[in-house]
């Protein structure tokens, strides 16, 4: 398949390596602004580099990897043109965005999805197997800790025009995309905002509490200002069990039993996000479904949306999805 990537900066720079390895895809070019960019990229991959995603041609597929407030125009002009899109998270930065992409895909018939690596990850995707298995019992409780100390002064996510937000969109689009996938659907939030340490124009240090329709309680620990060093990143307390989903390694245990049960080999970022390539590329062949879809995006939208509505007004807020999802179908 002939791919393109928009976008060479930072996580793009991650899908070029994935592509270039990859034998179900041919990459023959990539969109980026920047000149010194392009010629590394020129040097590096021996691609032909073009300063806009306008100027691509020839391409089944691109991969979508720039700043959140350039999504919308570059995947629907991308969707135009019946190319498929894997757009980076977050798919955009309001529903009413969202909702115009998923549109686009629709009427042109070629696949969008979002990128959330972590639905990617074994360890993550045992986790789910393992709660729809009935070890756990009833889930209760969730919690997941994204948290490392990061200065973010002079990196693009730190300015509300383009990235949306802060810490919240960024890092918090990864763990509620986790909880929905892993709990169901999330109909409450609850967002309060740390100290900014960093003395940024978003937010650097957030709390968000949700309910599940399912009716788990969860919380979510972001910052780039804090380091929280813990072994697991995610863990699922259950009415018979606890799962911990690590970096490293992951574990669960029984209530009924007296050690740990280990499974897993921690998070990738390189395998991760190639399984997630393998998927997009497969789903544009016609041979595999994709595991993230347009509506999932847009939902994804909306629970992010409700948090930073929770941030403004203190206090639990509706996620807006039913309706949402009901627009698309």
């Amino acid at each position: 398949m002939r791919v393109a990537v928009v976008g060479a900066g930072g996580i793009g720079r991650t899908y070029l390596q994935v592509l270039a390895a990859s034998p179900e895809a041919d990459l023959v070019g990539v969109a980026d602004a920047d000149a010194e960019t392009r010629a590394w990229v020129g040097r590096a991959y021996g691609v032909n580099t073009v300063a806009s995603h306008e100027q691509l041609e020839g391409i089944d597929a691109a991969i979508v990897s720039t700043p959140p407030s350039t999504h919308r125009e570059i995947t629907t002009h991308l969707l135009g043109r019946n190319v498929a899109v894997l757009c980076e998270k977050p798919l955009a930065i309001t529903v009413a965005d969202a909702i115009a992409m998923a549109e686009a895909a629709a009427r042109s018939g070629a696949p969008l999805t979002m990128a959330s690596k972590f639905r990617y990850v074994p360890d993550v995707v045992t986790a789910k197997s393992l709660i729809e298995s009935d070890i756990l019992g009833e889930v209760i409780l969730y919690e997941n800790t994204f948290a490392s100390k990061v200065d973010m002064s002079a990196r693009w996510n730190s300015n509300p025009a383009v990235s949306g937000g802060g810490v919240l969109i960024d890092n918090g689009t990864h763990s509620l995309d986790i909880a929905r996938y892993l709990l169901g659907p999330i109909d409450q939030v609850l967002a309060m905002e740390g100290h900014r340490i960093q003395k940024l124009a978003v937010e650097d240090t957030t709390r968000i509490f949700f309910r599940s329709i399912s009716d788990v309680t969860g919380t979510i620990d972001l910052s780039w200002s804090i380091h929280k060093e813990r072994a697991s990143y995610i863990e699922i307390y259950g009415s018979k069990g606890t799962i911990e989903v690590g970096w490293e390694s992951s574990r669960y245990r029984r209530n009924s039993s007296a050690g740990w049960v280990e499974f897993g080999s921690g998070y990738c970022k390189v395998e991760s996000i190639g399984a997630q390539v393998r998927n997009f590329l497969r789903s544009v062949q016609g041979r595999e479904e994709l595991l993230i879809t347009a509506e999932d995006g847009i939902a994804s939208v909306a629970v992010v949306e409700a948090a930073y509505r929770s941030l403004r007004a203190d206090n639990w807020t509706e996620v807006e999805v039913a309706a949402e999802a009901a627009h698309i179908a």
